[in-house]
């Protein structure tokens, strides 16, 4: 059964995205370990990115930065996360990406993987991101696609919206962030069947469910990731759930 996703108007305040965190990704972060950045198959797109003599940014990793901790400024809104990121020695701080507590132009790059579906003002998150990369800087972002993909999952993981890929590109150009690459992304299983017994197995045992993703589902996850397949400018995005964007903010 589908559900439908939510509006700017329906949906809540921050204080609606800080108790949706409290519930769902708290307890998820509680339980974790950090994974490396180096894992995931981000890594071979991340790794020519960094640059020694530049400060760099990633907005709400959990602990699962796509970025590596030494170098990296990092945000979130976990405090559990915020505070086993500084155990790592990460430089990490409590906030929301509708108001970064960073200074203009002050980084290159900037990840943002799976966040401005998750807030009710996405023009606002995407003002901040745009405000706080330098000019010329790469910008890593992942979004879910297609409204009409909506589930019952998105409502679960406090989705607030899904793109059409035509809008979401617009939006970003609406910021000054250029599209340069795209690739398919994510690791949620395409199993409808599977996501819905993780989903009962999450709302109706949830120690459990949170033993098993941490010990089996996410290492299964991470051996059985694909090579990125990255292209120029937007992919075909028939049947792509989510999309990574490597986009370019206008030197102007």
């Amino acid at each position: 059964m589908r559900s439908t996703p939510r509006t700017g108007n329906e949906a809540g305040s921050d204080h609606d995205l800080r108790e949706v965190n409290r519930r769902f990704y708290d307890p998820l972060w509680t339980d974790a370990r950090l994974v490396e950045a180096e894992r995931f198959n981000t890594w071979p797109l991340v790794e020519p990115l960094l640059f020694a003599s530049r400060p760099r940014l990633e907005i709400a990793p959990g602990l699962r930065p796509r970025l590596p901790i030494d170098g990296t400024h990092f945000l979130d809104v976990s405090a559990p996360a915020v505070a086993k990121l500084r155990a790592r020695g990460a430089s990490a701080v409590l906030g929301l990406v509708s108001r970064l507590p960073f200074p203009d132009r002050a980084f290159d790059p900037v990840c943002a993987f799976d966040i401005i579906e998750h807030v009710d003002d996405d023009d606002g998150a995407l003002g901040e991101i745009s405000r706080v990369a330098m000019p010329g800087a790469a910008l890593l972002l992942s979004a879910p696609l297609h409204p009409s993909y909506w589930t019952p999952f998105d409502d679960l993981v406090g989705h607030r919206r899904r793109y059409e890929p035509q809008q979401l590109v617009a939006k970003l150009a609406k910021h000054g962030l250029a599209v340069e690459r795209s690739a398919a992304y994510g690791m949620k299983p395409k199993s409808t069947r599977l996501v819905a017994f993780g989903m009962w197995f999450l709302e109706n045992r949830r120690e459990k469910a949170m033993r098993l993703y941490h010990s089996v589902c996410m290492p299964l996850a991470l051996h059985f990731q694909k090579k990125l397949a990255l292209r120029p400018g937007l992919i075909p995005t028939d049947g792509v759930n989510e999309v990574l964007l490597v986009c370019r903010k206008e030197r102007a």
